[in-house]
């Protein structure tokens, strides 16, 4: 590979996700993955914390940034895309199969035509084998289902932004149960981004670290290796078996109810009531209590 971005990570403890800045060094064009907008189950409070920190970051090398990428529609924390589009510009963009999470939630939720399910709420929506260019540096999208049907990797030369399907190699791979989710399109998307060259380095979600420090990146070579859920080579239903009996075990994320209402739709915040506060809808007994 002769492209190699420049990566920068910021790592949300309170989430344990990570957010990304990358780079062409040659023009100084970059692109934002997955950034994360603060909020707080327990008071309701929002901040911006999180995308300062990569808005600071992003005027101070001299980054032009032109793409605000999401992998997925977000059940653990809100994204900031459109805040970080407002200061820095850019197209915000996600997989074309957000329609799907849409139509999906728009029932959940029980929203009316306000809400529109056609994805227009992005600049771009891309499809499986869209390519698209940040400087010199050409980014090719996979289609990654299994954690939810419209999950997309970002290939970016030498780097891939993985989101929910890898974990760190000790961990494994993230959980397919949310609605929409499938442990066998998983381990599909799974086996596609292996197949990648050795060298690729993958970029996470997600790490949620036990007595070492947090940590995003791996080679494809070292997941063969290393990864406890495919180093020994398991066939599709060897791996739904550890897949699903681990996800029976995982109690929903607590700001999921809260975060698909807004990352669904556009990343927008609900807009403001006649007291200028907003409000959340959330849906009693959709869900069982875990």
């Amino acid at each position: 590979m002769t492209h190699s971005p420049t990566v920068k990570s910021f790592w949300d403890e309170a989430t344990g996700s990570w957010q990304y800045v990358f780079h062409d060094p040659a023009t100084m064009k970059g692109a934002v993955v997955d950034p994360v907008l603060d909020f707080d189950p327990q008071s309701g409070a929002t901040s911006t914390r999180n995308a300062q920190l990569i808005l600071d970051y992003v005027i101070e090398t001299g980054i032009d940034v032109d793409w605000i990428l999401d992998t997925h529609p977000h059940a653990d924390h809100f994204s900031a895309a459109l805040w970080l589009q407002d200061k820095l510009g850019g197209q915000r963009c996600i997989g074309e199969k957000v329609t799907g999470v849409q139509e999906l939630w728009k029932g959940i939720y029980n929203f009316g035509d306000e809400h529109a399910s056609d994805g227009s709420q992005w600049d771009r929506l891309f499809a499986e084998g869209d390519e698209f260019m940040v400087g010199e540096i050409p980014v090719k999208v996979l289609f990654s289902p299994g954690h939810t049907l419209a999950s997309i990797t970002y290939v970016a030369g030498d780097a891939a932004f993985v989101h929910d399907t890898f974990m760190m190699p000790d961990k494994g791979t993230t959980r397919a149960d949310f609605p929409g989710g499938d442990s066998a399109q998983l381990y599909n998307s799974l086996m596609e981004i292996l197949a990648l060259p050795d060298e690729t380095r993958l970029y996470v979600g997600h790490d949620y670290p036990e007595g070492r420090e947090a940590q995003c990146c791996a080679t494809v070579a070292e997941h063969k290796a290393q990864n406890v859920h495919l180093k020994d080579g398991p066939t599709v239903e060897e791996y739904q078996k550890v897949r699903d009996g681990r996800d029976a075990t995982l109690a929903l994320p607590d700001r999921m109810l809260a975060a698909l209402q807004v990352n669904a739709f556009g990343t927008r915040l609900p807009e403001p009531e006649s007291n200028g506060k907003r409000y959340l809808k959330i849906p009693l007994d959709q869900f069982e209590a875990r």
